[in-house]
């Protein structure tokens, strides 16, 4: 049994509800679609990467998490304007839940690091994205009935995926050094 749950300082809630606005904000440029999928290549998918980056674990999952709830509802936040259920039913479903573990997976070892420079960065944002693969691939897989062919049109996302990773690394890295203890894993290091 766990202990006492400690509720988000109001600092912290600021900061998770501003990273879903910013997830949110990467929805306005247009998905594009290649091939047959019904996937778009988006630049919304690095949201998450960068929240957990940035925000640590809890807090990056619980944007993504916001964002996603908001989606739900019918608010327009993904790309294309999508909204509702829809678009947790369909193709990119998994895509999808797989952000709330990207951003959990980039936060776990961003928050352990003594230091998140680059290296440790990059390493992140790649485990994070196969955690979105690891969920998005099957049920792409589930959803056409053909998990090889899921997981061979997957393979045209890597290329874009792969540069937002190291975009991503390269903001995390400089928002850390220019923040040194205020971001993720911060309250661990200053203990």
């Amino acid at each position: 049994m766990s202990g006492p749950r400690t509720p988000l300082p109001a600092a912290d809630l600021a900061r998770t509800v501003v990273f879903a606005a910013f997830i949110a904000v990467l929805g306005i440029f247009p998905g594009f679609y290649v091939g047959t999928s019904g996937v778009p290549i988006v630049l919304q998918n690095a949201g998450p990467l960068l929240a957990g980056a940035v925000l640590g674990a809890r807090r990056g999952a619980a944007s993504v998490v916001l964002l996603l709830a908001l989606t739900a509802i019918g608010l327009p936040l993904l790309s294309g304007g999508r909204a509702g259920i829809g678009p947790f039913i369909g193709p990119s479903g998994g895509f999808l839940l797989g952000w709330i573990l990207s951003a959990l997976v980039v936060g776990l070892i961003v928050e352990r690091a003594a230091r998140p420079r680059l290296p440790v960065l990059l390493a992140a944002g790649a485990a994070g994205l196969a955690a979105d693969y690891l969920i998005g691939v099957p049920f792409l897989g589930l959803y056409t009935g053909d998990l090889p062919a899921a997981a061979t049109q997957s393979l045209v996302f890597l290329p874009g995926d792969a540069a937002k990773v190291v975009m991503v690394a390269l903001i995390a890295a400089t928002l850390h050094r220019a923040l040194p203890g205020r971001l993720a894993g911060s309250a661990k290091r200053d203990a």
